[in-house]
């Protein structure tokens, strides 16, 4: 912990001197979209799972398309990995320990995920240890707004790599960087028919975006508490099975539920390893709210309400009702941006003008996505922040 808290002091150290000083904020930008300039890296390509395959070949033609840039941010974790505890005695353990752990993970998770590690001819317990990270290490932006017509949007930045390495040179986080290769927009498809779409990095099976057509959006955000993640992931190791993984979650409501309040009662009453934001977005009027959890129950569910005004929710990773970490805050600026955009001008074109501000969007933000239910839109963009610009 202290070996981290001081790599996040020096990365903001070397970024600050005399450039800004934290919180960091800039004007509003407007006329980003179409993506364009520097904070733009590239679109996002499609690919299609059928979930008609058997779950360990499902995912075969992606991780053949994408294998040497998986095993490249495989080798990144195992670096960082390595540099905490030079002895190579942590991915020892990895590559012994998390391969029996994959076994209780629920169906079909178990199997997809032995299924990646079979083509991409990496570890088990490395490509388990992949899929872990996302649980714990991830900071994001999501909004759903509700124009004058009744139209829903809903837009995130998903941050992600606090923590993981800071490449002094180039003024970014390694894992940050490593993971833009492998962002993807996936079309899940039965009977080859689209059941949902989502944004994916390759090799992780959960879902933290996504989009069921013409009935809901939904984005995953992690939400910081004493009773976090770890602890969940470590009773589920210890043998205590009764709670959900959150991403597994947030897939098994989007390939299964069949609406927004479907999907509001189950993301709120399931029990899970780790609390969490959950953002979901409708195709009716008022159908917006985030929903605050804990591990085992929902704490709040704050939603879209016209008749107080608010037609808009935001959600960074603090709970609304408290003020944000004061290094942290990307709520202040992106709720400043929201209110100048107004009710009257909300559009995907102007969420992502509030996506693309300092410091919503930051050192850790690796995609965009913005989604519109009535529509049945995913679309995404690979994110870059050129200095000067917050690490997170």
């Amino acid at each position: 912990m202290f070996r981290c808290g001081f790599l996040i002091f020096a990365a903001w150290l070397s970024l600050s001197s005399s450039q800004f000083v934290p919180p960091f904020t800039e004007d509003c930008r407007t006329n980003m979209y179409p993506p364009k300039g520097p904070t733009f890296k590239g679109g996002v390509d499609w690919y299609t799972v059928d979930l008609d395959l058997p779950p360990n070949k499902r995912w075969t033609a992606l991780i053949t398309a994408k294998r040497a840039d998986l095993a490249d941010m495989i080798k990144a974790i195992k670096d960082l990995a390595n540099a905490f505890v030079p002895s190579g005695k942590l991915i020892e353990l990895v590559d012994i320990a998390l391969p029996l752990m994959s076994d209780t993970l629920p169906y079909p998770f178990s199997d997809e995920i032995k299924g990646i590690a079979a083509v991409s001819e990496i570890p088990l317990g490395e490509v388990m240890l992949y899929n872990i990270f996302y649980e714990i290490f991830t900071v994001c932006t999501s909004i759903v707004a509700e124009d004058t017509n009744g139209n829903l949007f809903h837009g995130r930045n998903l941050d992600f790599g606090l923590f993981l390495g800071w490449d002094v040179k180039n003024k970014s986080w390694i894992i940050s960087e490593k993971l833009k290769p492998l962002i993807v927009n996936i079309n899940f498809v039965r009977n080859n028919q689209t059941v949902f779409k989502s944004t994916n990095f390759v090799g992780y099976v959960g879902m933290l975006t996504g989009i069921k057509p013409y009935k809901f959006s939904l984005t995953m955000n992690e939400r910081f508490s004493i009773d976090g993640g770890f602890i969940g992931l470590l009773e589920w190791i210890l043998g205590k099975r009764s709670g959900m993984w959150m991403s597994f979650l947030t897939r098994s409501v989007l390939e299964n539920a069949t609406s927004y309040e479907e999907a509001k009662t189950r993301l709120a009453q399931t029990e899970l390893l780790a609390p969490a934001y959950f953002i979901i977005g409708g195709n009716q009027t008022g159908q917006g709210c985030v929903i605050t959890r804990s591990r085992l129950l929902s704490l709040d569910i704050w939603e879209i309400d016209l008749k107080l005004g608010r037609w808009y929710v935001l959600e960074t990773n603090y709970d609304h009702w408290e003020e944000p970490l004061f290094l942290d805050d990307r709520r202040t600026p992106a709720m400043k941006c929201m209110n100048q955009t107004t009710v009257n001008n909300i559009s995907l074109k102007t969420m992502y003008d509030v996506l693309s501000t300092k410091p919503v969007l930051n050192k850790l933000t690796t995609y965009t996505t913005l989604m519109q239910v009535s529509e049945g839109k995913l679309e995404s963009y690979i994110r870059d922040c050129p200095n000067p610009c917050m690490p997170w």
